[in-house]
């Protein structure tokens, strides 16, 4: 997944460096390593719909919380709930916490909340493994990977 998301952003000529850093499970230390602040850390939640052909990924700030009731609504359904993490890992290839904010699977619908972008220029996530980061220009990952824009993130919730 790291090689195949560098050769994607290079060919796109998206704005972005790697940060190596040891494994880091805490966000607050990913963040102080890579030089970002913790907000700008693209996090992935990956949700299933009840009776839906599709999951969906959700991409908040990394200091905030998906509202799933949100999630749901926003695709006309009643309750939307986490994948598991072996459920997670199938669909996308990598371990829960390495998980980029990109779909590479049609029945994985994208969805990220646009304060991200109102907040930050620039995005940091694990990219595809847990001690390798990318930063990468906010509107290059718009441009790129093409999300829907819908505010998912719990009110005043952190």
């Amino acid at each position: 997944m790291f090689e195949r998301l560098q050769q994607l952003l290079t060919e796109a000529g998206a704005r972005f460096r790697v940060v190596e850093h040891p494994h880091e499970g805490n966000s607050e230390r990913v963040a102080a390593v890579r030089g970002t602040e913790v907000g700008q850390g693209a996090k992935a939640m990956l949700c299933k719909l009840k009776h839906a052909d599709f999951n969906v990924m959700t991409i908040v700030p990394g200091d905030r919380r998906v509202d799933f009731k949100k999630v749901a609504q926003h695709y006309g359904h009643s309750k939307a709930s986490l994948l598991s993490p072996e459920e997670a890992t199938a669909q996308t290839g990598c371990v829960i916490g390495a998980i980029p904010p990109f779909s590479f699977d049609p029945s994985l619908r994208l969805v990220v909340d646009p304060e991200l972008f109102r907040r930050y220029k620039e995005i940091a996530f694990n990219a595809g493994r847990l001690d390798r980061s990318i930063v990468l220009n906010a509107d290059d990952y718009l441009r790129i990977a093409k999300p829907e824009l819908v505010e998912i993130i719990v009110e005043n919730g952190t």
